[in-house]
Parts: C-alpha cells; sequence; structure tokens
C-alpha cells in the first residue's frame, strides 16, 4: 500500500536544473541561452526553498508565507519556486504611474497612491473604459476594491483589503494599461493581433532560399554567358580549336564582369570550387586572355566541362535552355517569406494588438503598388505558410474555427476554451463594468499552472480568490444558468466531433466542469490522473462518475466488453471500495514498473467511469450530429493511425495507450448505437483495417476478434475466442502489442 503521506525528493529538480545549466553554458543561440538561464535561477530557488523549507512540494500552499489564493512562480512538473508570480521587481508601466503620481517607486507606495481620490479616479476610469489588462488574477483585486466602493459596499471594500493588505509591498494589485477590449460575445481566438504581429516580424531571410535564388538568377546566367563564350571556339567538336575575331576583348570583358559580380554577390560560393563547371570555363578563359595555351589537363577539364553543360541543359538558346531558364527564373521571382512578412506586419500595426481579428479577408489580400515598397512585388499573393500564422488571430465562434481547421487538437481547444466560458460565466453579473471584471479575472485564473499536488489535494478554486469572493453577492444564480448550459452541450459535441479518438485533456475537463457549475448542474467530472504521482485511492468523485456510468452503459456492449458488473458498481459509494474494484481489475499488480502499475489502475478507473464520456451523455445531453455511428467509425480511423505509429518505435508504450484510449471511444460510442448499426459500422471499420499496412492488420486483429465475439453474445473471459485480446493501454510486464 501507498503510505497515506507522500513527498517528493529534490531528484526530479536537480536533473532539470542540470539540463537547463547545460543548455545555457553549450546552446549556440543567445535567446535559448537567455531562456535556460532564466530557467536556471528559477530551478536553484526551488531547490533552495526545499532545503530551507520556504517551499513544500505537493501543498496547495508551496511558498511559507503565502496564501492559497497568491499565484506561485511555477515551473516545468508543477514545481513552486518559491516566488509569487505578481512579484518581483516593477514593471515599466508601474514605474511610469509612480512617477506620474509623485510617490516612492515601490509596490506599497503605489498600493497606498491607488486608494487616494486620485488613485480612484484613475480605477473608476479603467472600469468604465475597459482600457486594462489582467494577466495575473492579483492584477484584478484593485479593480474589485474600487468597483465595491462606487457600489457603496464599503463593508466589502474594506474586508478584501483586510486581506490583501499585507501584500501590498510584495505583490502587484493593480491591472496593466491596454486598449479596450471589444464586446467578448461567443467568439475566440488562438493568438491576439499583436502576438501574431510579432511572430511575423520575427521572420528573417531565408539563407538557403536566398542563395539558391542568387544562383538561379546571377550565376546561372553567367555560366551560359561563358560557354557561350567558349562555344564560339569550337571547331569538329573541340573547344578551344578556334578564335574568332575579338575573342579574348569579349573575355577580358566577362572577367572584368565576373569580378564586380563576385564582390557583389556574395551569398552563392559554388563559383569559386575549381571543379565546378563555371570555374574551369573562368579558369581556362583567364589562361587564354593573358596569352597563355591550355595545358593538356585544363584542356581536358574544359571539354569535358563544356560537353556535361550542353548534355544536361542544352546549348544556351536552344528550346529545350530556354524552358529551363525561363522556369527557374519564375521561381527565383517569386517574393521572400521575409518581405511578405513585412508587409503584414504593416497591415496589422494599426490594429488593436490584446484583441482578435473579425475577418482575415482584408489582412490576406494581394501585395498593393504601395506596398511593394517592402520588396515584395505587386500582385503577390499570401502563401499558405504565412496565411496560416495570420488567421491564428481570427476571432470567431469555436465551431467555426474548428470547421476551418484552425483548431489542430483536443489541446488547442482547451486553451481557447477559456475565452469562451470566461465571457457565460460573467454574464451572471449585471453590472456591465463587473461583468467585464470578472471576465478578465476569469482569463487570468485560467493561465494560472496547476501545482503538483499530493495526497488527493485539490488546485484552488477561482471562487477562492478574496476579489472574487468579495463579489459573490453580486452575481446572479439564475442569469447564467440557460446560456452555461448551452455552451456546456456546444463544447461537449465539439471535443467529440472534432476530435474523435481523442481523450479529453485536463484543461478541457475543468472548463466544462466550470460550465457545468454555472449550468446548476453537479456533474462529477474526473481529471486524467498521471501514474507517477498516483496515491493508490481515488477521491470520491470517481465513485459517482462511475455510478452515473452505469445509468447509461449498463447492458450495453461496452459493459460486456470491459467485463464490468455494472449493478455492483453502483454499490461503489465509498472511494476505498472503488480503488480496491480497480485495483482488482488490475490484476493486483506487484512487479514490474510501480509507474506501470499505477498506470493499469488508473486505466481501470477510466474504463468504469468512461472518463467523462458518460457524463456528457446524461446529464449533459450531448447529440453529435453525424450520429453515434459515424464518431464510432472516426474514432476508429484515430485508433489505426495509431497503432501504425507502432512499428519501429523505440518507445511505442505512449503511443499504444493512445491507441486504447481511442479504442475506449470506438466501443462507447458502438454501445450507443442500435443492433444494426453495430453490425454495419463493425463490418466497416474491419474494412478500413485492410487499408491500411500488414503490421497494423496483424496488431489489430486480436483486437477486432474480442469485439465481434462480444457482439454476438461471448466474453473475452469464457475461452470462446482463443485469439481475442482486449486492448487496454498499460501492462506492467510488456505489452503485447509491441511485438
Amino acid at each position: 500500500m501507498v503510505p497515506p503521506e507522500v513527498r517528493v525528493g529534490a531528484g526530479y529538480p536537480s536533473r532539470q536544473l542540470a539540463k537547463a545549466f547545460t543548455t545555457a553554458s553549450s546552446h549556440e543561440d543567445p535567446e535559448t541561452r537567455r531562456r535556460a538561464e532564466e530557467r536556471v535561477r528559477r530551478w536553484e530557488r526551488m531547490l533552495t526553498g526545499m532545503a530551507d523549507g520556504t517551499v513544500t512540494v505537493g501543498s496547495r500552499t508551496p511558498v511559507a508565507g503565502f496564501p492559497a489564493w497568491v499565484t506561485p512562480e511555477v515551473v516545468r512538473g508543477g514545481f513552486a519556486t518559491g516566488a509569487a508570480a505578481a512579484g518581483g521587481p516593477l514593471l515599466p508601466h508601474e514605474a511610469e504611474t509612480a512617477r506620474r503620481a509623485g510617490v516612492p517607486a515601490d509596490r506599497y507606495a503605489l498600493f497606498r497612491h491607488h486608494l487616494t481620490d486620485a488613485g480612484l479616479t484613475e480605477l473608476y476610469a479603467l472600469l468604465d473604459g475597459g482600457a486594462y489588462d489582467v494577466t495575473l488574477p492579483e492584477e484584478a483585486a484593485l479593480l474589485t476594491v474600487a468597483w465595491l466602493l462606487r457600489a457603496g459596499d464599503r463593508l466589502a471594500a474594506l474586508t478584501l483589503l483586510e486581506t490583501i493588505h499585507p501584500f501590498a509591498g510584495r505583490l502587484r494589485f493593480a491591472p496593466r494599461p491596454a486598449a479596450a477590449r471589444p464586446p467578448g460575445g461567443a467568439v475566440v481566438h488562438r493568438e491576439t493581433v499583436g502576438e501574431v504581429r510579432d511572430t511575423l516580424d520575427g521572420r528573417r531571410p531565408n539563407h538557403a532560399v536566398a542563395t539558391m535564388n542568387e544562383a538561379l538568377t546571377v550565376w546561372n546566367p553567367f555560366a551560359d554567358e561563358l560557354l557561350t563564350h567558349w562555344l564560339e571556339t569550337v571547331e569538329a567538336g573541340r573547344v578551344g580549336s578556334a578564335e574568332p575575331d575579338g575573342w579574348r576583348e569579349r573575355g577580358a570583358a566577362l572577367l572584368a564582369r565576373y569580378r564586380d559580380l563576385a564582390a557583389v554577390h556574395t551569398l552563392c560560393t559554388k563559383h569559386r570550387r575549381p571543379k565546378e563547371n563555371l570555374a574551369i570555363l573562368r579558369a581556362a578563359l583567364e589562361e587564354r586572355v593573358a596569352g597563355r595555351g591550355l595545358d593538356p589537363r585544363r584542356r581536358g577539364l574544359l571539354q569535358h566541362a563544356v560537353d556535361s553543360m550542353i548534355r544536361r541543359r542544352g546549348v544556351p538558346g536552344s528550346a529545350e535552355h530556354v524552358a529551363l531558364r525561363t522556369a527557374q527564373a519564375r521561381n527565383a521571382s517569386r517574393p521572400a517569406l521575409h518581405a511578405l512578412a513585412q508587409v503584414l506586419v504593416a497591415r496589422l500595426a494599426d490594429l488593436p494588438p490584446d484583441a482578435g481579428l473579425p475577418s482575415v479577408d482584408e489582412v490576406l489580400r494581394p501585395v498593393t503598388e504601395e506596398e511593394s515598397r517592402k520588396g515584395a512585388p505587386a500582385g503577390a499573393e499570401v502563401p499558405d505558410a504565412l496565411r496560416r500564422i495570420v488567421e491564428r488571430a481570427l476571432s470567431a465562434p469555436i465551431a467555426t474555427l474548428v470547421e476551418r481547421g484552425l483548431v489542430p487538437s483536443a489541446e488547442v481547444l482547451a486553451e481557447l476554451v477559456p475565452q469562451l466560458v470566461a465571457v457565460t460565466t460573467a454574464e451572471a453579473y449585471e453590472d456591465a463594468a463587473l461583468r467585464t471584471l470578472m471576465t478578465a479575472v476569469y482569463r487570468a485564473f485560467r493561465n494560472r499552472r496547476s501545482l503538483l499536488l499530493l495526497n488527493l489535494r485539490s488546485q484552488v478554486r477561482l471562487e477562492e480568490l478574496p476579489w472574487v469572493g468579495a463579489v459573490a453577492g453580486y452575481r446572479s444564480t439564475t442569469a447564467g444558468g440557460g446560456p452555461a448550459r448551452t455552451a456546456l452541450v456546444r463544447l461537449g459535441e465539439l471535443a467529440l466531433q472534432g476530435f474523435p479518438g481523442t481523450i479529453l485533456p485536463n484543461p478541457l475537463i475543468q472548463e466544462l466542469s466550470a460550465l457545468a457549475r454555472d449550468a446548476g448542474l453537479d456533474v462529477p467530472f474526473t481529471e486524467e490522473l498521471a501514474a507517477d504521482i498516483f496515491m493508490g485511492t481515488f477521491s470520491p468523485k470517481f465513485g459517482r462518475a462511475a455510478r452515473l456510468a452505469a445509468d447509461v452503459l449498463e447492458g450495453t456492449l461496452y459493459e460486456r466488453y470491459y467485463g464490468i458488473d455494472y449493478a455492483a458498481v453502483r454499490g461503489l459509494t465509498e472511494p476505498d471500495r472503488f480503488a480496491a474494484v480497480c485495483r482488482g481489475r488490475a490484476g493486483n499488480p506487484a512487479e514490474g514498473s510501480w509507474v506501470a502499475a499505477n498506470g493499469m489502475v488508473v486505466e481501470q478507473a477510466q474504463i468504469l467511469t468512461t472518463h467523462n464520456l458518460a457524463a456528457l451523455v446524461h446529464p449533459i445531453g450531448v447529440d453529435p450530429a453525424g450520429g453515434w455511428a459515424d464518431l464510432a467509425r472516426r474514432a476508429f480511423t484515430t485508433v489505426c493511425r495509431r497503432v501504425a505509429q507502432v512499428e519501429g518505435n523505440r518507445r511505442p508504450l505512449g503511443t499504444i495507450k493512445d491507441a486504447a484510449y481511442a479504442w475506449r471511444q470506438v466501443v462507447f460510442f458502438l454501445s450507443l448505437c442500435g443492433l444494426e448499426d453495430q453490425i454495419t459500422v463493425i463490418a466497416g471499420i474491419q474494412e478500413e483495417t485492410r487499408r491500411h499496412p500488414e503490421h497494423v492488420v496483424r496488431r489489430l486483429a486480436p483486437v477486432l476478434a474480442g469485439l465481434r465475439h462480444v457482439l454476438v453474445g461471448g466474453a473475452l473471459d469464457d475461452g470462446g475466442a482463443p485469439s481475442a485480446r482486449r486492448l487496454t493501454g498499460w501492462s506492467a510486464n510488456g505489452h503485447w502489442m509491441r511485438s
């Protein structure tokens, strides 16, 4: 059994520090070294804090002296460094505020300034105009105080001030100045205009492309001129046998032009290599212009160079040669990406940097005559490589972004959802200024990095922020229910339809939970648990989620395939009993990797609960437009794609785990279909398998055999299908799908 209290040692942080130090001391890119140096400082702070007891890994309050609501600085793995994210040196806008107000440039003086008449007037203006940005939740605290004072709720304002005052000299409680955000509505964007502009502005000339273009536009035409000049000396197929009048003078002019070209066009150096045809022709010409004859070796090299050039490309001026050089010139004339990027940067310069784009058409129009001064020819189209960057700023309903392929994964979907949920959640506040403020708080809170927590501790909730609690009384308990329910159903359908066969990522589950609470639904959403820090037991909501799954799946194909007794699951009301059942279903693994053993137990919990799929069906009520049979087929496509990646994979276990996730969704979706649809889909996925390589067919054959056996009434544990296997992702003793 795992002990009741688990602690984390310094091994992982020490390894991360060593990696960061190696990068900081040896990487060739200065910016990469700079970022690594910052990681070194953070890991050093973290290890120092562990050593002196000021940092407690696994706690909800990991930094001594800071309550849970303070946003800690967190590094990879969820480790708190000991610093507060809203601390550190004054930011430029804070220094400017102190200068303008005539107060000392420190946080406590700024805090006191914001509570003066002049400071409150500034905060009132921000509340009304919305020209502020809340990057960290703490930056909304003084705005909330100002709103409460203006609303006449002095008690709540003073109570909030009493809570945050002890940290006034250390944390940033005022917002950042920014352009006013347009009304949010139900539109989202992956990146802001400012972020897209910075990405485009970072485009630099591609040295390889510039070198190739120089070769095509400068040195290839010059080589053609040299070849044409030497062809004047050919008699009976031998180069250099004749010398027309003025040939040497024209040759001297060519050599002078070569020197001028070489001085200006320095990217391509191929013409300087002695074994290259152009260099051979030029060196031989220098000998003849100088009045010296060609020795047999140089004459042989010259003859070979001329013959090979004609054989490969034809005689200069011939139809074959002209067609080749025309195509090369056309390729070289294509506008450089960095020049087109600068055109786009200029178009985005006057747009609000903190918002998205309602439409990308105007930004992506062809280059105009006036814009051609930036190096891109007039009429040039924006290529897909730059178009995709600009489209990341498109503001549109999430469904539109998914349909246009701008949301490539469930993880990206999870990044976008807080924008939608923030607006939906804030609709419960009747006051417009407070609604805008709470929208900003929600967005900032969702950017707060999760902590590594042990012993079943939970992450800090939005409601625990003192300034959110201070205005809780101004939140309607019914106003947001309808919009939240609608958004919840639509988001669930998008997650399933957009990315079938993909596990719901934890950030997305957080947003679904928030919407469910606002909709007045008590839904036990369960997160994916990390096998390497699994505590050996589960929180009570896992048992509730399993009982909810029983309501949806008792008597179905899913129950029979995974060998579940959902009638018995209904009696698992104690977390310890649920954990014991999961361990039993995993075979009570005692050998092999303890991480794999944990993973087997966690996977059984996912199988019993369906990892939120059942919750989306009931009580949320998702109804995919294409039907469950279509989702089953599409999820199986994901299974095939994952299994195809196992072959030749030196570390295939993660891929096998993803394939098992996808397969579980196939079985779940099939279980919601009628028998006729089940038969049709299984026949279809059998045919789909045959379109894949033989190693995919071989690995999936026992899986499909098991599904067919269960469909006709068998059980995978009855011995009736010896070749069949139940596909799960974790194994403590080596997975059968590896071979």
